[in-house]
């Protein structure tokens, strides 16, 4: 393997931790909200939040550069705080990866709220415990491998997406250049050998994600039947 391909692998990894980290501390009470309330937005949201399943990478990419765009509003704030522009930059690809693999972290996360039993939940009104507290010693550790699924999927689908990373970073080695992008230069050079490099990164990392996703998620249905006993 090559220094560069090297580097492509490394730049791929943090862009998904990174990811992953942020959308666990904004998507989990959003997906809270969404689990526990009864409000006619909901659906909306829901449909907002699921919006990067079914619309093309690339219409989702062509917006965020626009919306990047040094003339922007957001590309404007971007410049005058760090003095970098938001498109084509390693910023602006944690920005795009947020929105694009939202709805893998916030749904799990959501359907693992939903499964706790409204029993378990009456006990803890019962017991007199604050809101935050319910939360926090009793909602949180029962959506534990909701949590887990997140974060499997959320790194996955960050780890191999192309259309959006393309839009918007381009092809920079070491700044925006990650796995699929480098994969895709090598075909367009016919340099398949190398492509078949990491083509089979991607492949090993796409299988162990789903093991792993399907090892939570049986987990996850068990901890519910506990509930209902409790």
């Amino acid at each position: 393997m090559t220094e560069a391909e090297f580097q492509a692998i490394l730049l791929s990894i943090k862009l998904a931790s990174l990811s992953c980290l942020i959308l666990l501390l904004l998507g989990t009470p959003l997906a809270w909200w969404l689990a526990r309330s009864e409000s006619k937005l909901k659906h909306i949201v829901e449909a907002i939040v699921a919006l990067p399943i079914v619309l093309p990478p690339t219409v989702l990419g062509f917006y965020l550069l626009i919306g990047f765009a040094p003339d922007s509003m957001l590309g404007q704030w971007w410049l005058q705080l760090t003095g970098n522009q938001l498109a084509f930059s390693f910023s602006g690809l944690v920005f795009a990866s947020c929105l694009y693999s939202l709805p893998f972290v916030v749904q799990p996360i959501q359907s693992a709220f939903k499964q706790i039993e409204p029993g378990v939940l009456d006990a803890a009104k019962v017991l007199r415990m604050a809101k935050w507290k319910q939360l926090v010693a009793v909602e949180l550790p029962l959506a534990k491998n909701g949590f887990l699924v997140a974060m499997v999927l959320g790194f996955a689908h960050t780890l191999g997406e192309f259309g959006v990373v393309l839009m918007i970073g381009g092809n920079i080695p070491g700044e925006t250049q990650v796995i699929a992008i480098a994969l895709f230069d090598h075909v367009e050079s016919l340099n398949f050998a190398a492509a078949h490099r990491l083509a089979i990164v991607l492949l090993g990392f796409s299988f162990v994600a789903l093991l792993m996703t399907y090892f939570f998620s049986a987990k996850s249905k068990r901890v519910g039947s506990i509930g209902v006993k409790f």
